[in-house]
């Protein structure tokens, strides 16, 4: 058993003798009644690091009763507050390995990252399933179904709490969407929310997690950070939840929601620079909840139960026990769990005549096109975007692997960057320097547009500073290095002139603006350098990308600028061509029965060329399966053509499609999507023999056995699904996945395979009982690779 596992099966459990429980509990309550007023207030909202006023976010902590400092950061995909850090494939990608051990490991890195940084408590993971299939946020998360986010969610929440780091469970709840995301209001009923949406935060408190992150959204009427039916009667009444709630960056509603189980504030407005000496303060957990105190508003033990929340987390974990030693970073090692993750996650969509994987010996010359072949898409965009340590570019690792024994050819076929305006903007500009502490218009002026079309506006800007381009008053692009090192959009222009204006913000230190564009005949030029290297080589592989981001949703599923349109006229210029996917989430695929094979890789962190080059030639075998379904357009999925789903309208957000989301509604249209959920193919092969289920006291236990029939080793991810119940009422999927395990096989090996189906799999939410119901019955039980595709078929009596 390896450390890294060893240590999370070991200290996760945080389960302590009673009576060290007690001697925790009273040394809790000592303290609290110990601190003066502005003490417990100053545990209940976090602020900035005098140090480093734009990086972490802090608590001062009070050193006269030994209460220490604490840092906290983003870090779904790695710990952002900090240059460099290890940047691991998208949570997209682990939940796509359905693997609970990968998991494990991949928070324990996270962990050991954020305790080596001096970060305390990691703000991950987040567990919102995915419900529209271009909701900005969707590579931050696991699955588009609940039984994956909640294994996954828990394994890794296990890992990063072994390494002494409280985790912390966001965004609850019903976070689905990043359109409006801060007023929108949530119409949703009981059983959809308990049945979707509620499991993997249920399982992140049977996981233990110390902390929870309330969302901006309201849920059916209440802000979600304000609502004590959420914080106080489901998640601590009903699921015991012994940790504390924070709130989304200023999500708190008002000083008030302290007594509906919010128990400490994040966010402050600032304009500027936020000024270490008079910095500005949190808007209702600081003066404002201390005078409410004083006069009576607030009771006083309702800030005393929000500050023992907090510090009986610190007392579990050993932070109020002094200074407690950091571990050096351990980069070669997380490193090496980051290409096992973009390894075991990547899933190959298509493979056409076994055209992958390529061997380096009969490779020939191999046409490499695309922006993010040289330039490594790493990590989405938003509060989870990583600086690596490092990042090859897979052209090089490409070539590396190749080992002289072919060419590669490498084109950039739809360009990012671009080159300065020049005249077409008045007055000029290219780039300038703006001294520290600046704040304020950086441009003003018209930009020249001779040819209508698509254009790619590019601002580029140093760290710690943000940037907005506004074009014609409405269209803005956001420039800031959580968007990548250039922010590059396309911009549809009609010919003429049109207005631009910057404006921006530096946090340390002087900044330095660029601007630059990629214009129409620029980017037929590019596409038509691809193209020609794409003839004259015998296999073309073709990196595309999305731009999935916090604080918007994607337009459509479609893949932004032109690169549809690259990947169709490489495809027609050559045969063998081979389509590599750095994306968030699922898109839309035009040309895929002309290309020979799609894979998946995500966004695939700082070992993903390595990762990508091995799959790509074999030395790995691509293991994962579809997280979420893979819509065959933007008209057929569960939110399309009902504006009342998504975006909402009139501020509100209706889940009129109940619990058909994902999979279960591609069942109940019988409408046939691009990819299944499930879906992932291999360079082997697997036969399932047929099911036995049994009914045991947790649940069903269905077993059956699973040969590898292929040429070499691999992994499968044999999933379990359950069917409705003949005697529940209300509307049930057609079925549902209840269960999986994934099994590695040695070439021609067979093994006996039992998959447990928890008995909470057997329940629907009786919302009338306000509980979970047996649903009885015999009740279909299918075996198989994906959604789809289930050869195996048998059934259970459940009474």
């Amino acid at each position: 058993m390896g450390l890294v596992l060893a240590c999370a099966l070991a200290l996760v459990a945080q389960v302590t003798p009673a009576t060290a429980q007690q001697s925790g509990a009273s040394r809790v309550a000592e303290l609290v009644r110990r601190m003066t007023l502005a003490e417990k207030v100053s545990m209940l909202h976090w602020t900035f690091n005098p140090q480093t006023p734009a990086s972490n976010i802090y608590l001062p902590g009070v050193a006269r009763l030994g209460i220490p400092e604490l840092r906290a950061s983003d870090g779904p995909n790695g710990i952002t507050a900090v240059r460099p850090a290890i940047a691991l494939p998208a949570p997209i990608a682990l939940g796509s390995s359905f693997d609970d051990e990968l998991a494990g490991r991949y928070g324990a890195v996270l962990g050991r990252e954020a305790r080596a940084h001096g970060i305390d408590v990691a703000l991950a993971p987040m567990m919102n399933n995915i419900r529209v299939p271009t909701a900005g946020r969707n590579y931050e998360t696991f699955a588009e179904d609940p039984v994956v986010t909640s294994r996954i969610a828990a394994a890794e929440i296990r890992g990063i709490q072994s390494q002494g780091v409280i985790a912390n469970a966001k965004h609850f709840a019903a976070n689905n969407q990043e359109t409006d995301r801060m007023s929108i209001d949530v119409q949703v009923d009981e059983r959809t929310l308990r049945e979707t949406e509620l499991p993997p935060f249920e399982s992140a408190v049977r996981a233990g997690v110390g902390s929870f992150m309330c969302s901006y959204n309201k849920v059916n009427g209440t802000p979600a950070c304000g609502d004590r039916r959420l914080l106080t009667e489901i998640l601590r009444a009903q699921w015991d939840f012994r940790g504390w709630v924070m709130s989304d960056w200023l999500a708190a509603p008002s000083t008030s929601a302290i007594e509906a189980g919010l128990d400490q504030e994040l966010g402050i407005r600032f304009e500027g620079i936020p000024d270490p000496v008079n910095k500005p303060e949190a808007t209702h957990f600081a003066t404002a909840l201390r005078k409410a105190v004083e006069s009576g508003a607030i009771a006083q033990s309702t800030v005393d139960t929000a500050v023992r929340r907090i510090l009986t987390q610190l007392e579990i974990f050993g932070m109020l026990n002094g200074a407690r030693p950091r571990p050096p970073r351990d980069v070669a090692g997380g490193t090496k769990v980051a290409r096992d993750v973009a390894e075991g996650g990547a899933v190959l969509l298509r493979n056409n005549d076994s055209v992958l994987p390529l061997a380096p010996g009969t490779a020939g010359e191999v046409a490499v096109i695309g922006p993010t072949a040289r330039e490594p898409k790493v990590s989405g965009f938003g509060s989870a975007y990583v600086r690596p340590d490092s990042a090859s570019a897979p052209v090089d690792t490409i070539r590396d692997r190749m080992g002289g024994k072919g060419k590669v050819n490498y084109r950039v076929g739809e360009e990012l960057r671009g080159e300065p305006m020049g005249a077409a903007l008045s007055p000029a500009f290219s780039s300038k320097e703006y001294p520290s502490g600046f704040s304020g218009p950086m441009y003003s002026g018209t930009l020249t547009v001779s040819e209508a079309g698509l254009y790619r506006i590019a601002g580029g800007l140093t760290p710690d500073a943000v940037a907005t381009i506004t074009l014609d008053g409405t269209k803005t692009i956001e420039v800031s290095e959580v968007y990548g090192e250039v922010s590059s959009a396309p911009v549809h222009l009609s010919a003429g002139t049109h207005r631009i204006e910057v404006t921006g913000t530096t946090y340390k230190g002087s900044m330095t603006f660029s601007l630059s564009w990629v214009t129409p005949g620029k980017a037929r030029q590019a596409i038509d350098e691809a193209v020609a290297a794409a003839k004259g080589a015998k296999t073309a592989v073709v990196f595309v990308h999305d731009d999935s981001s916090e604080n918007w949703d994607r337009p459509s599923l479609a893949l932004p600028g032109r690169q549809d349109e690259l990947v169709a006229k490489i495809a027609e210029a050559n045969p063998r061509t081979v389509v590599v996917l750095n994306v968030g989430g699922a898109i839309t695929m035009p040309w895929l029965s002309s290309v020979e094979a799609v894979l998946n890789t995500w966004y695939p962190g700082q070992a993903g060329a390595e990762a990508t080059t091995r799959l790509l030639f074999g030395d790995a075998n691509p293991g994962g399966k579809l997280s979420q379904t893979f819509p065959a357009d933007d008209r057929t999925h569960a939110v399309a053509g009902h504006p009342e789903r998504f975006p909402g309208v009139g501020g509100k957000q209706v889940y009129s499609e109940g619990i058909f989301t994902g999979y279960r509604w591609f069942d109940r249209e019988k409408a046939t999507p691009l990819f299944p959920f499930g879906h992932g193919l291999s360079y082997t092969s697997f036969e399932y023999g047929a099911p036995v289920a049994k009914r045991v006291r947790a649940g069903v236990e269905v077993s059956f056995t699973l040969r590898n029939t292929g040429a070499r080793a691999g992994s499968e991810i044999a999933q379990v699904y359950l069917g409705a119940s003949p005697d529940v009422r209300v509307p049930q999927a057609e079925k549902a996945l209840a269960g999986y395990e994934k099994v590695s096989l040695r070439q021609g090996e067979r093994r006996r395979v039992t998959v447990l189906v928890p008995d909470r799999a057997l329940r629907h939410w009786d919302t009338r009982a306000g509980a979970w119901s047996l649903g009885t019955g015999t009740r279909s039980v299918w075996v198989g690779g994906s959604s789809s595709a289930l050869p195996s078929r048998t059934a259970i009596r459940v009474d």
